[in-house]
């Protein structure tokens, strides 16, 4: 526990009238006699009230110094300082005698005279009052508690000892709870850290670290340590201001970006190395058979088709991030869209040997959207619950809504193997495929699940994934 005591500093009844400032060293004894400990003590010039931080325990007793000691002990140097104010008393009271003047006449003078130079240099006697304390536990005792509570970043404050003083509520989610004064590396646990904080604790100057906290979730955060004067300026400081910046989100978007360009790099490549020995093989040992040309032009299309499909992609992707903050606003009836949808892919479907039933309300079912974008949605849903659903011979397709105060919904269900569970949380990622074989056969670019998540924030639309291994895939898409 950290307590602040307030300490009322009273004139002796001599002191009263005067102007100077009170004794800050008299007040240090006081309160060393009183906390049997060095303390730091800040005074206002101007006021009679001096706020004393005590770190390490709580004052239990409560002692008052009384002033009239000390001005009987330091009678005589102020004799000393006032030496020549006295002489020439002195020689005033000789020659008012000399000329005549009675002892009794000049005595009340003299006495006043006197009286008046000791308490000019009378330093004022400290008088403490009952000390009241005031304990920082709770979150109103400090106004700064509840400011730093205030913020969502975890901040931690730490005496010199290494034990914690303090912890902000946003601290308390992500670490739990810290009970006071426990030792910062009974539950902080990377000695890069601690060495960290160890070092700006020896020099006193501000530092960060980068540090991945693994529990109770992966987190990156940059941790930065800097001490806090409250002693005053040149004091050594006591106390240090832990916090952590949750970079985690900035993490992930960098690992996407680098897997991005590594994806599309392959994607590409892939194509353009075929495209290449084609090209090689047609120029040498294919120049005269029209057999083998034939033959390695059909390759060759459906490469370029794929390079094709694959940058037309990434424009629709770029697109949709552009305008993401953009809500699009036109009423769309899905019921028609669906239908329309539908009957784009059976041929798809037939091919497949797939059977695509789809079930709407009778009444229309309106949406705020853009008809091309959910077009796009529902195109990419279908078209994988065929390819990769087609095991189960079968893609129901189903349209709730419509009442006033429902939620429209778009149910597409396939009957196929199914996604593990380590994969859906993943499988609307850039490039991320389950089984890339399976997808490159399926002449899948990788893009379609990361376009429909897009489509879909810009809608202020949610997707749902639920998936088990032998039954089957269901996508929800929630307005």
């Amino acid at each position: 526990m950290r307590v602040f005591k307030l300490l009322q500093l009273q004139a002796a009844p001599k002191s009263r009238g005067a102007q100077g400032p009170i004794s800050l060293e008299e007040a240090t004894i006081a309160l060393r006699i009183q906390a049997g400990r060095e303390n730091h003590v800040m005074k206002d010039r101007y006021s009679s009230i001096i706020l004393v931080r005590e770190e390490d325990k709580v004052i239990h007793e409560d002692v008052e110094v009384d002033g009239s000691k000390a001005f009987w002990r330091d009678l005589v140097p102020r004799l000393k300082a006032e030496r020549w104010l006295l002489g020439l008393t002195l020689l005033l009271a000789i020659l008012a005698t000399f000329a005549g003047i009675h002892f009794l006449i000049v005595l009340p003078f003299w006495i006043v005279l006197v009286a008046a130079l000791l308490n000019r240099s009378a330093p004022a006697s400290v008088i403490l009052s009952p000390a009241k304390a005031v304990a920082v536990d709770g979150p109103t005792s400090d106004p700064l508690v509840p400011a730093l509570n205030a913020l969502d970043m975890p901040v931690l404050v730490v005496a010199a000892d290494e034990t914690v003083v303090f912890q902000n509520i946003a601290a308390e989610k992500a670490f739990g709870t810290i009970p006071p004064n426990t030792y910062l590396a009974a539950r902080v646990r990377s000695p890069g850290v601690l060495d960290m904080i160890r070092e700006t604790m020896a020099t006193g100057k501000a530092n960060q670290i980068e540090h991945t906290e693994r529990l109770p979730s992966d987190a990156v955060y940059v941790v930065r340590v800097a001490p806090a004067e409250i002693g005053g300026e040149g004091r050594t400081p006591r106390i240090f201001l832990i916090t952590f910046r949750d970079i985690s989100q900035a993490r992930r978007i960098d690992r996407m970006r680098s897997d991005f360009v590594a994806n599309a790099s392959h994607e590409l490549r892939t194509p353009l190395a075929s495209l290449r020995g084609f090209i090689e093989t047609l120029q040498g040992p294919a120049r005269n058979d029209l057999k083998a040309q034939e033959k390695f032009f059909g390759i060759m299309h459906e490469q370029v088709t794929r390079m094709s499909r694959l940058v037309d992609d990434l424009l629709s992707l770029s697109r949709l991030e552009l305008r993401s903050h953009i809500a699009p606003d036109d009423p769309v009836d899905l019921a028609p869209l669906l239908g329309h949808v539908r009957d784009s892919l059976l041929p798809l479907a037939k091919d497949l040997n797939v059977t695509v039933s789809l079930v709407v309300p009778d009444k229309p079912v309106i949406v705020q959207g853009d008809r091309d974008e959910l077009i796009e949605v529902f195109e990419n849903l279908i078209e994988n619950a065929c390819k990769y659903g087609q095991e189960g011979k079968k893609v129901d397709i189903t349209l709730r809504g419509g009442e006033e105060g429902t939620q429209a919904e778009v149910i597409v269900k396939d009957y196929g193997p199914g996604i593990p569970a380590e994969h859906v949380p993943r499988i609307t990622e850039r490039f991320y495929r389950v089984n890339v074989e399976a997808s490159r056969s399926k002449k899948g670019t990788g893009l379609g699940l990361a376009i429909v998540k897009h489509i879909l924030t810009r809608h202020r639309a949610r997707l749902l994934i639920h998936s088990e291994i032998g039954k089957g895939t269901t996508f929800t898409v929630r307005f």
